[in-house]
């Protein structure tokens, strides 16, 4: 105990002593010898007897040369990392083509790439013929190539193989959602038919003219891309039911169990349904697209992303712990299941047992209330 009394003593001593220099300083024993490395230089290398054979060995860490400059000496601040440069080059549109199919993809929702389809089709002479901004959709009027602005006309004349200068061309946009959520995929339909023909023909499987519709798609890429840069507007009719499904009704399955049939595919059935457990403030811990799952806790609120709580709100209310949540927990699954030209949506315990009535009715009628909201 004196030993330790006396140690400490002796490092109080030495801590209070002014100057310290043989201790702390630059020549003291705990110096920084982190630039140690400046002042190394090479030896010369090792000789061998006359009679020995060595094999060359090159040196792992060979010094660089013209390592010491003026500023060797110095003391050497770390210099702050640079800001990362924001990539201008990276477009929100981009073509994608998957064997002889070929579409836009856009960074960006439906509602905000409705109307700048809409406004290339119309700069440049297409006249619409019908719109749907439900459902993402809307149609040209059937026109000759010199019916469209000057500058369609030529830029289509000069790409576009096999058309005959009479016929009549008319296109079909389509805008659904993109498997990523707030992205957006842009298919192309073009039908032709020969001068004179009056009938309304059917459209068909694919597009009648595969470098015409190649030729548009090139044309709205570039066209969007530049009305993004300027900042584009938002439909509002699109941004509130752009993907709602066309018809929407409760009903039972063969067991009486509630189920949510809605009239689309199952893309935008996915979408819809998802933004409808959003609007609807469910809670969704996971989702599996593939399976066609949404894994929901309905004894929690929905994360709102980007969301602080206030000072006063944090100040005398805190985090449930995890264990707080788990102890609470009502989890299901929303699972979506495609039947022929529909998908019904039920709401399950887990895969193999479905969730109690009352439930399933609730949670069923909240998504049902928000669809297109």
């Amino acid at each position: 105990m004196k030993r330790l009394v006396g140690l400490s003593a002796l490092a109080l001593v030495v801590s209070g002593t002014s100057g310290c220099g043989w201790l702390w300083g630059e020549d003291g024993y705990f110096r920084d010898r982190g630039n140690d490395y400046l002042e190394a230089h090479e030896t010369a290398p090792m000789k061998m007897p006359a009679n020995v054979e060595a094999k060359r060995l090159d040196p792992l860490l060979p010094i660089p040369r013209n390592v010491g400059t003026a500023q060797a000496n110095a003391d050497f601040e770390v210099p702050r990392p640079l800001p990362l440069a924001n990539s201008t080059d990276i477009s929100d549109f981009s073509l994608q083509k998957s064997g002889e199919s070929r579409w836009l993809v856009a960074q960006k929702t439906p509602a905000e790439v409705w109307p700048m389809a809409r406004q290339f089709f119309e700069s440049n002479g297409f006249r619409i013929a019908q719109e749907r901004p439900q459902t993402g959709e809307f149609t040209t009027e059937w026109q000759r190539f010199d019916a469209l602005s000057s500058g369609m006309a030529r830029r289509l004349s000069s790409r576009v193989s096999g058309v005959d200068p009479e016929a009549e061309t008319r296109v079909r946009v389509r805008i659904e959602p993109g498997v990523v959520r707030n992205t957006s995929e842009v298919f192309v339909l073009t039908a032709e038919r020969p001068a004179g023909t009056v009938a309304d023909l059917d459209w068909p499987a694919r597009s009648s003219n595969a470098s015409l519709e190649a030729a548009l798609l090139d044309e709205m890429l570039s066209s969007m891309a530049r009305s993004s840069e300027q900042g584009g507007s938002v439909s509002l009719l699109a941004a509130r039911d752009f993907d709602a499904p066309n018809r929407v009704s409760m009903s039972k399955d063969g067991n009486g169990n509630p189920q949510l049939v809605l009239g689309a595919s199952f893309d935008r059935a996915w979408s819809s349904v998802g933004r409808a457990l959003e609007m609807a403030d469910v809670r969704v811990d996971d989702l599996n697209r593939s399976l066609g799952v949404y894994y929901v806790n309905l004894a929690e609120k929905a994360e709102k992303k980007g969301e602080e709580p206030g000072f006063f709100n944090s100040l005398f209310s805190s985090e449930p712990s995890e264990e707080e949540v788990n102890a609470r927990a009502e989890r299901y699954q929303v699972r979506l299941t495609t039947v022929g030209d529909v998908v019904q949506v039920t709401l399950d315990k887990d895969l193999n047992t479905v969730a109690p009535a009352e439930d399933a009715e609730r949670v069923l009628q909240l998504i049902q209330q928000n669809l297109g909201s």
